[in-house]
């Protein structure tokens, strides 16, 4: 099966940072993480989701965290240096990301938002995030995706 590059994959390239482009069958009824640990054989800590966030102070970032967890909002505001914070709705995630649902990508946004990823992703040696589309995944060493997201490690829960 051929996998076409992801702008996320390009711009790893560029990077010079080594990763895999992981393809997987997509469930339209079931885009979480959970769904996409069971069709990669891998376990749920290692497949991290991404979530678009909108902060009172700082305005956007993100948040990288284990698939079948919740960010907790309240340490997500304080890592990130806000009082409060949400989710962004469902339906601004194309035009503030530059991604869907089910397809988010911490690498390649349209802007370099602020990156919180979650301190379990460094007991891996590598992890999956989206590649930026629906049915792949990228499988990337963690340390490499944060120099590469300019990622704070913290605790998000």
């Amino acid at each position: 099966m051929k996998v076409n590059k992801t702008n996320a994959a390009r711009l790893l390239d560029k990077a010079g940072i080594k990763y895999e482009l992981i393809p997987y069958v997509v469930d339209e009824n079931d885009l979480s993480a959970v769904h996409v640990a069971a069709q990669l054989h891998e376990p749920i800590d290692m497949v991290f989701k991404t979530l678009v966030m909108h902060g009172d102070k700082t305005g956007y970032f993100v948040s990288v965290i284990p698939g079948d967890k919740e960010v907790d909002l309240k340490m997500a505001a304080k890592v990130s240096g806000n009082k409060s914070c949400s989710m962004i709705p469902m339906k601004d995630l194309l035009s503030v990301a530059g991604y869907i649902r089910g397809a988010c990508s911490p690498v390649g946004m349209k802007k370099l938002y602020p990156t919180y990823i979650h301190e379990t992703a460094l007991d891996y040696p590598y992890i999956y995030v989206s590649a930026g589309q629906r049915g792949l995944q990228l499988k990337v060493s963690p340390a490499e995706l944060i120099k590469e997201v300019k990622a704070t490690v913290c605790k998000l829960f």
